[in-house]
């Protein structure tokens, strides 16, 4: 065989052997973000589970305080019975970013509900109400660490398929962008301190 003959099938392998590894890089990538979306989903959905037995305590003390309970109930309902959504959700950025709203609402439901503890003192000796209290501040710990994580992981992969050449591959084939959770526009702004009360 000719020299020049062995040195193009070399350079070929070395190609296909490139081709390989940066495909299969960009399939580890997408599962990895796929993977930690599916434990951002799992601690909505833990949320969500403790939100009615949170209600039903609450309203037992503050019956007459219709309007949280309806945006609570309303923004659960905006979700879904079913939190549960498909990762290819993490590509569309419309999608994403109406999911992310529909928790921010759900978000500052919540918060209107536990802020009622503060106008009836018996809800705050309550030992069901504590109880639920603290594993929804636990869960939303949670779900801040967890959208850290699936955010490293998407910005890993995001950079991952931009590379050239890789971003070559990435496109015959499909890989798309994945999005990233972002600060809710209302916490853009410093809160105003006012002490002149």
């Amino acid at each position: 065989m000719k020299r020049g003959s062995i040195i193009g099938l070399a350079a070929i392998a070395v190609l296909v052997i490139y081709l390989i590894s940066a495909y299969n890089g960009l399939v580890g990538g997408r599962e990895d973000v796929d993977a930690q979306w599916a434990n951002v989903e799992n601690q909505y959905q833990r949320r969500a589970d403790l939100i009615p037995n949170l209600v039903a305590t609450v309203q037992g003390y503050a019956a007459h305080e219709s309007s949280v309970f309806t945006a609570v109930a309303e923004a659960r309902k905006g979700l879904g019975g079913n939190m549960t959504v498909d990762s290819s959700i993490t590509e569309d950025e419309e999608a994403f970013n109406a999911f992310v709203e529909s928790q921010n609402k759900l978000s500052a439901g919540l918060g209107r509900l536990l802020a009622l503890q503060e106008n009836y003192p018996e809800l705050k000796a309550n030992e069901n109400f504590l109880e639920l209290q603290s594993q929804l501040e636990g869960t939303e710990n949670r779900i801040s660490t967890e959208r850290t994580r699936y955010n490293e992981k998407a910005q890993a992969y995001n950079k991952k398929r931009q590379v050239f050449p890789t971003v070559l591959i990435a496109n015959i084939f499909g890989f798309k962008a994945k999005q990233y959770f972002k600060t809710a526009q209302e916490n853009y702004s410093a809160p105003v301190v006012n002490f002149s009360n």
